[in-house]
């Protein structure tokens, strides 16, 4: 009997396939009319055995009869019937088939029922692929798309279509680019490419997936896909899985945020750079701009009030944009209903998601406010910077038209971070305090402006470090000596802060008394390394009785020179200290080979003096370490730079000591030491200005002394010195007549003021004293002393010299 035209799957997996499954016919009685090769295969009845014969005779077995029975009535009333039944077969075994039955009208009339039956294992396996496959497209959380060898989309789930706001029949024919925003769609379609033409699959891998009909969503998601085949090997598309991740991608950004914050803000002890930095990473990281706006206290280095009074001052904004109503520096006013007041008030972050319906973010005018609206901010975060109980400021981080709103966790990020930040900030203040009280006790010890001196012509500068280790130890000094003579002094003591500007106050100080005993440069500095080994003992012994640690070693380096516009000789020592260069008028550049000696403080090595003469006009230049070590660790390419400038040494003092600062220490390198620097031009006593007699050791040489003094002031429109200067120089030659032996030397200099020196051969020192009414004498040097302005006495290898200054007359 022949099968009516039915519409069957013919899909290979389908068990109930014609080409498959196993077909009988039945007529209205239950009578096999019909009968398939697959039916004698399975169950072992050829057709002839089976057709005209009852169904339920044959192949049913006498104990399910009744179950069979009830499935013909249940098929009756439904017109068809899907299910699974034991049937008997032809060797009396009993197997379990799954049957799907219809009824169908044939075209004379009557009704016959068409029978496909499978083994129930085979049906099973093909329910649970088909219910697998219907779950994929309409119950499972995963994305599914399905693109076709063109890589148009041929179909794509319920969970694709929900997700994306894009109806499931939408993108069906299309590519992803017509549906997807161009930045995405472009690795989406590279992807698909790639899988196409490789075969190689893909797994979790994440991009962006944005939607043309909501371009500002952020969507992340993970794709896996693969090629589909046939049978044969024909290419049939690509499929690919896909995943939301957006929170995932969200909070592993949060917690990078958080690790870069740690590592990116803080690396200065700047107030402003800190919160520069703060900006830059909540922009990268969060949000699309960012203010840092500090109580103006903070900025200062000052302690803020436990108050949050006071005005605030923008720090730092990111990314620039002249539509900002506020630049760096500016008085930012507050309302008391803005976000940023609130905050500071409540110390607590304040999330603002309607920004745009509220545009009084400050206290702004109505053009500034158009001004800000135009940049489309529509949310906001205000987060208090608060360190040690303290408030600093506030950051305010906005989003504009192009971003999402921000979240909870949002603001939680942005307080983690800005708490860590505050800590940076108000270190950073802190140093800042430190400097600025490290820098004003070192500016009150170096001298405000280098005195003119008869001897030479200064210029000087001193950069403080602007690093992190702070403000050092270097001073320099310019010291006026006996006989018109000057000391130029240059120093550098180990460490930085508070105590190395200490320190250095106390060594600048002993230098001056030590140079107003008019020693020499050797002895000078030996005395100083006895002074700092004298000062370590005793920080370290406090150190021990009050339990605490030792901040810094004590030690510096120490260079000293005297010169001596009479003679134009110059005397140098140092101690570990850079050597000095001297420039002559001829434009050579000398680095003075003078023996180094070891830096203050070790002790038990000798230290040597350097003699040279210098002609008229040369330039000595002292400097400490931090002037070639700031561009660089090139020493000597910067000793090479400091030749160049040094060679015009006609060029005027001031305007050398400038190209010298901006060739070895340009703006945009900021030194990290302490810089001295000190150049002096030598002068030169003209011969006129100087009278130098010796006297033999006779009673008449003070009344000599008397003559040539009043002569030679005479001779200098001095007159109106003539009787001081004669009762000096008298004393001074009785004195050196009656206690010293050898002949006296008298010599007149004037200078700024009138000098007097009278020199022999005796070490014996001069003292001052009152002498009673009843003595003879002992009133000479007294009357010496209230005659002239300053007197002393200095020692050198050969003897001694006695000498007084008096004021010159007004002209």
């Amino acid at each position: 009997m022949g099968t009516p035209s039915m519409h069957f799957s013919e899909s290979p997996e389908d068990p109930f396939a014609l080409g498959h499954g196993a077909s009988a016919v039945l007529d209205e009685q239950g009578t096999v009319v019909g009968w398939s090769a697959r039916a004698q295969e399975l169950l072992g009845y050829p057709a002839k055995e089976v057709i005209g014969r009852a169904w339920q005779d044959l192949l049913v077995d006498a104990r399910d009869l009744s179950v069979a029975r009830s499935v013909v009535v249940d098929a009756v009333k439904a017109g068809g019937w899907f299910g699974v039944l034991p049937v008997r077969q032809r060797d009396g075994q009993r197997l379990e088939m799954g049957f799907r039955a219809r009824a169908v009208t044939r075209e004379g009339g009557g009704q016959e029922w068409v029978l496909v039956g499978a083994p129930a294992a085979e049906v099973i396996a093909w329910q649970r692929d088909r219910a697998l496959l219907d779950g994929l497209y309409h119950r499972s959380p995963i994305g599914l798309v399905v693109h076709g060898p063109d890589r148009r989309v041929i179909r794509i789930n319920r969970a694709v279509a929900k997700a994306s706001g894009v109806p499931a029949d939408a993108p069906v024919g299309r590519s992803p680019r017509e549906f997807m925003v161009d930045e995405d769609a472009g690795p989406a379609e590279e992807r698909v490419r790639h899988v196409l033409e490789t075969g190689e699959p893909l797994i979790f891998t994440e991009q962006s997936a944005r939607t043309r009909h909501d371009p500002g969503q952020e969507r992340i998601v993970s794709v896996s896909a693969f090629r589909m085949e046939d049978p044969a090997g024909r290419i049939l598309g690509v499929a690919e899985t896909i995943q939301d991740v957006t929170d995932r991608h969200r909070a592993r950004r949060r917690l990078a945020l958080l690790n870069e914050a740690s590592a990116r803000i803080g690396t200065s002890l700047d107030v402003t750079q800190t919160a520069r930095e703060l900006a830059q990473v909540a922009v990268d990281g969060l949000a699309d701009y960012c203010s840092v706006d500090l109580l103006k206290p903070v900025l200062l280095g000052d302690e803020p009030t436990s108050t949050t009074a006071g005005p605030l001052i923008r720090a730092a904004f990111s990314p620039p944009d002249q539509r900002v109503p506020f630049r760096d520096g500016d008085v930012v006013p507050l309302l008391p209903e803005s976000a940023q007041a609130r905050c500071l008030a409540e110390r607590r972050p304040i999330l603002d998601g309607l920004l745009s319906l509220r545009p009084e973010w400050y206290a702004m005018d109505r053009r500034r406010i158009e001004i800000a609206l135009g940049l489309g901010v529509h949310s906001l975060i205000a987060v208090p910077l608060v360190a040690r109980g303290l408030v600093l400021g506030v950051v305010s981080l906005w989003r504009s038209r192009n971003s999402e709103h921000f979240e909870d966790d949002d603001a939680a990020v942005a307080q983690e971070f800005s708490s860590r930040a505050a800590v940076c900030i108000d270190n950073a203040r802190r140093f800042t305090q430190q400097q600025s009280a490290a820098l004003t006790l070192q500016r009150s010890l170096l001298p405000s402006v280098a005195s003119d001196q008869p001897a030479v012509e200064v210029a000087c500068r001193y950069l403080p470090a602007s690093g992190e280790p702070g403000i050092g130890g270097d001073w320099f000094d310019v010291i006026p000596l006996s006989g018109a003579r000057v000391a130029l002094v240059v120093g550098d003591v180990v460490g930085h802060g508070i105590h190395a500007a200490a320190s250095m106050g106390r060594l600048r100080a002993a230098a001056r008394t030590l140079a107003s005993l008019d020693l020499e440069p050797d002895e000078v500095v030996a005395r100083l390394d006895d002074l700092v080994s004298l000062l370590a003992t005793e920080l370290e012994a406090n150190g021990a009785d009050n339990g605490t640690a030792i901040e810094q070693e004590l030690g510096a380096t120490c260079l000293y020179a005297v010169y001596d516009p009479v003679s134009r000789h110059c005397s140098l020592a140092r101690a570990g200290h850079p050597a000095p260069l001297v420039s002559t008028p001829d434009g050579e550049v000398t680095v003075l080979d003078l023996p180094a000696g070891p830096p203050l403080g070790l002790g038990g090595l000798p230290f040597e003096t350097y003699d040279l003469d210098l002609p008229e006009g040369s330039l000595l230049t002292l400097y400490t370490d931090g002037l070639l070590e700031a561009r660089s660790s090139d020493i000597d390419a910067a000793l090479e730079s400091l030749r160049t400038c040094l060679a015009h040494s006609s060029d005027p003092l001031e305007l050398t000591c400038h190209t010298v600062v901006e060739a070895l220490l340009p703006k945009d390198h900021l030194p990290t030491d302490d810089v001295a620097l000190l150049i002096a031009r030598t002068r030169v006593l003209q011969p006129r200005n100087v009278a130098s007699w010796q006297l033999p050791p006779e009673a008449t040489a003070a009344a000599r002394a008397r003559e040539l003094a009043t002569a030679k002031l005479t001779e200098w429109g001095l007159s109106e010195l003539t009787f001081t200067t004669e009762l000096v120089a008298s004393e001074l030659v009785t004195n050196a007549y009656r206690y010293a032996s050898g002949p006296v030397t008298l010599r007149l200099i004037r200078t700024h003021s009138l000098i007097c020196e009278v020199s022999d051969a005796s070490h014996t020192s001069p003292h001052l004293r009152r002498a009673l009414s009843t003595d003879e004498g002992g009133r000479g040097l007294f009357l010496v002393a209230q005659l002239t302005e300053r007197w002393g006495t200095r020692y050198s290898h050969d003897g001694k010299t006695v000498w007084t200054e008096q004021p010159l007359p007004p002209p």
